[in-house]
């Protein structure tokens, strides 16, 4: 799943001018941040693996009782299934709505917040005159969306401000509209500080680059 796949040339053209007008009216230096996933989730893969190494067994004995089929040897109904199906098991799990599903909604949000404050540093984004940067941090694969916003923006919107732009964001990459949705959110969080009061002052510089930071896997 990577960035480039969900991003066309226009799409990042879009983002680009879309922080630049946002950051027009406002102090605030927006961010907008995509990765290809927030974590390979090898524990997804080997639940999965023991999930069907246990169902395997269960199944073989379904076979073996309750149909015609003998054609294996009795100890290779014995020794086969769990191993047979710890394998397909973990096949299975390679699969992202599948890997999505045994790493679990609560891992999947812990692993999106960890790897945005990891962004948030990695991208400097508290390296800006009033501590106005804001990290709008996307994960495809979890399809998950953290705003971060610095310690100057704090002061003037409050944390549950920015809910309705990262449900909104998050809505977009699940229905396969990542780009538009994007670009949404960042003219929401351009709005949402000129609302609150984080005036452009005249001496105001682009201290961030405004293009879409993005991150393979």
């Amino acid at each position: 799943m990577e960035p480039d796949r969900f991003f066309s040339q226009a799409d990042l053209d879009a983002i680009q001018a879309a922080v630049r007008e946002a950051e027009a009216r406002t102090s605030g230096e927006i961010v907008p941040y995509v990765v290809e996933r927030s974590d390979p989730y090898q524990n997804a893969l080997w639940k999965g693996a023991a999930l069907g190494a246990l169902l395997g067994p269960m199944v073989a004995l379904a076979i073996y009782r309750w149909s015609t089929f003998w054609g294996w040897p009795f100890e290779a109904w014995i020794v086969l299934p769990a191993p047979l199906g710890g394998a397909v098991g973990y096949l299975l799990a390679l699969i992202d709505p599948v890997r999505r599903w045994m790493a679990g909604e609560h891992t999947l949000d812990a692993r999106a917040r960890r790897r945005a404050a990891v962004a948030f540093l990695d991208q400097e984004v508290f390296r800006t005159r009033g501590r106005t940067g804001i990290l709008l941090f996307v994960s495809l694969f979890e399809r998950r969306v953290v705003l971060l916003a610095d310690s100057g923006i704090h002061q003037k919107v409050e944390e549950g401000a920015w809910e309705a732009i990262s449900g909104r964001l998050a809505q977009g990459i699940r229905s396969g509209r990542p780009g538009p949705a994007l670009i949404e959110a960042i003219r929401a969080c351009g709005e949402l500080l000129e609302r609150h009061g984080v005036e452009r002052r005249a001496d105001d510089t682009d201290e961030l680059s405004d293009e879409l930071r993005r991150e393979r896997e």
